[in-house]
């Protein structure tokens, strides 16, 4: 009559779970042991079932039970625990008022039944089984490096998927493209194992073994694991992975970057293709337009001819040629034409022109191109169009129409695509200066900077007619900037002081017919007032006019330039009537230059 509950302790222990056994006629039948669930780490809360009428609280014992042996943990006497030596003697403690034990630290190794037993008025059990979870750590899968071949014969590892520290197993799931697979004879295989660490949790590892296909290349694998807590049941999932596919090249071919209308100057990448896995070694040949043989070019590392800047004389005929170092087999691609679209250096004639003031000019500017071109005409000083086509024609040429003129030859279906010629047109004249007046003051001593701009054709020179520091800068083939560094001395001032004021014989009869003009006419005034007896005539005498003694010291200078060089004075000047600044050191220079 003992079998039976031997059966059912080796159940209880192994499966939590026993159906009531009948018993001995007139004993009570064993219940069922109540069901407790924490986590690792956790407090495990042990309540003892055994009611007042079966059996007094205050006076208990806890056994662990383990292999169908059991062990005493801990008494109760009058209400008060003590616990006994071994393994739980340090995580014991009781709680509300002796009638629930407490286990703290649960480990995986806690895993059993624990019983309590009342001693009077007679011995009586209640059975507790406690189990134990620990989720998982992040599961982590690590694809097979080496590849997987489509030709082989036996499924090959695909990927291998690691789940530790887990308490119970972990179930284990594998996924290909969002799908789960299932063990399938000579396609699908999942190879399993799991590692019981010190701790007593587990550590499970999961080998994925298939057949792949070509199609198989982008496929994207992951692995679940599914587990329970007291909460119910969770998963966690990997990270997807792809795993190398070798299949054969059955196709090769070209592509150019980038795309579309390609001109001088672009960087251009041809590049080889294939659609097998690994590709194969590859070559690139342009074929010779003179011999009409294919002549193998050179390409970088990864098999790529980079024309940088691409030429005109890249355009052409390419192919690719690509050997599968495993089979053998040389595959050849589509021939492709390449076109690099060019506009040729630009040509204007006549190339140097001369020519009087007053005739005409007929410029004209050519190209070629792989494209159709438009030409215009631009002054170079303004950047005006001044014409629409390839002919410019310029009439009655005026000393201003000399200078830079610009071609531009573009090709208007594909941006950025031009070249520019430019072209000066000499007008044969005499030096013409471009002059400004400016009124500076100035103190001895100081430097004073003078600039000086003619033009003409012959290219004039610039001479000044005092000492200083000159320079020269070309601002065209027929203009010149001429700089003049000069010290302010009391020698130069002086100088100035006894240049005459240069007039034009014109400017010099005409202020004297009009003085002559004022004084008649004043004398006529004066006349017809002292025949009127209104202009008293008793005062006589010269009253003199004098200056404040602060503008004596006052000077004009003046630079002209409305004169050919050989007529001018840099530092012309008379005596001024202009009011000094507070300064009295100052000069008052006029410059005209």
């Amino acid at each position: 009559m003992g079998l039976p509950r031997l059966v059912c302790a080796f159940l209880l222990a192994a499966c939590c779970c026993c159906p009531r056994v009948a018993g001995v006629p007139g004993e009570a039948e064993q219940p069922a042991p109540e069901l407790v669930e924490v986590e690792v780490g956790s407090t495990a809360l042990l309540k003892c079932g055994l009611s007042q009428s079966q059996g007094n609280l205050s006076h208990v014992d806890w056994f662990s039970v383990h292999k169908e042996k059991r062990t005493l943990i801990f008494r109760v006497r009058q209400g008060q625990g003590q616990s006994e030596p071994g393994e739980y003697e340090q995580r014991l403690s009781l709680q509300d008022r002796g009638a629930t034990l407490a286990l703290t630290q649960v480990t995986p190794q806690d895993e059993r039944i624990f019983l309590c037993q009342g001693k009077r008025p007679r011995s009586q059990e209640y059975r507790i089984q406690l189990r134990v979870y620990k989720a998982p750590e992040e599961p982590n899968i690590q694809v097979n490096p080496l590849g997987i071949p489509v030709n082989s014969k036996e499924p090959e590892e695909v990927a291998t998927c690691v789940g530790r520290n887990g308490y119970p197993i972990p179930q284990v799931i594998w996924y290909k493209n969002g799908r789960p697979l299932k063990e399938e004879k000579n396609r699908v295989h999942i190879q399993s194992s799991q590692t019981v660490e010190s701790s007593g949790l587990y550590t499970l590892q999961s080998i994925l073994k298939a057949q792949l296909v070509k199609e198989d290349k982008d496929a994207q694998f992951y692995c679940e694991l599914n587990y329970r807590l007291p909460s119910g049941n969770h998963m966690k999932e990997s990270r997807e992975v792809t795993v190398p596919v070798f299949y054969p090249t059955e196709k090769v071919w070209l592509e150019v970057e980038p795309v579309g209308m390609l001109k001088e100057g672009d960087r251009v990448e041809i590049r080889c293709l294939a659609d097998g896995n690994p590709p194969p070694h590859f070559s690139i040949s342009k074929q010779n337009p003179s011999t009409r043989e294919a002549e193998e070019e050179t390409t970088n590392d990864n098999g790529v001819l980079v024309l940088e800047p691409a030429r005109k004389e890249h355009s052409g005929r390419y192919e690719c040629q690509g050997l599968d170092l495993d089979t053998m087999i040389s595959l050849l691609s589509e021939p492709q034409e390449l076109l690099v679209n060019y506009v040729s250096d630009v040509r204007v004639s006549p190339a140097a022109p001369e020519r009087q003031e007053g005739s005409s000019l007929t410029l004209t500017c050519e190209a070629e191109s792989s494209q159709d071109l438009e030409f215009q005409w631009l002054r170079e000083e303004t950047g005006q169009v001044l014409e629409r086509g390839p002919v410019l024609q310029l009439h009655d040429l005026k000393r201003e129409a000399g200078g830079g003129y610009r071609c531009v030859a573009s090709v208007p279906s594909i941006p950025g695509l031009n070249r520019t010629q430019l072209v000066n047109v000499a007008i044969f004249g005499p030096p013409w200066m471009a002059f400004k007046e400016r009124k500076v003051w100035v103190k001895e001593n100081m430097v004073l900077n003078l600039s000086c701009e003619a033009s003409g054709h012959p290219r004039p020179t610039i001479s000044w007619n005092v000492n200083g520091t000159a320079s020269e800068q070309d601002q065209d083939p027929q203009r010149v900037l001429s700089t003049l560094n000069v010290l302010v001395t009391p020698e130069l001032l002086e100088t100035e002081r006894k240049l005459p004021e240069p007039e034009s014989r014109g400017v010099v009869i005409v202020a004297v017919i009009v003085c002559i003009l004022v004084l008649a006419v004043l004398g006529a005034v004066l006349y017809f007032l002292y025949k009127k007896g209104k202009l008293p005539c008793r005062r006589s005498g010269k009253q003199e006019i004098t200056l404040p003694p602060s503008r004596k010291s006052e000077l004009v200078v003046e630079v002209k330039s409305d004169k050919l060089p050989e007529e001018m004075g840099l530092l012309q000047g008379s005596s001024g009537d202009k009011r000094a600044p507070g300064d009295q050191g100052e000069k008052y220079i006029d410059l005209r230059h």
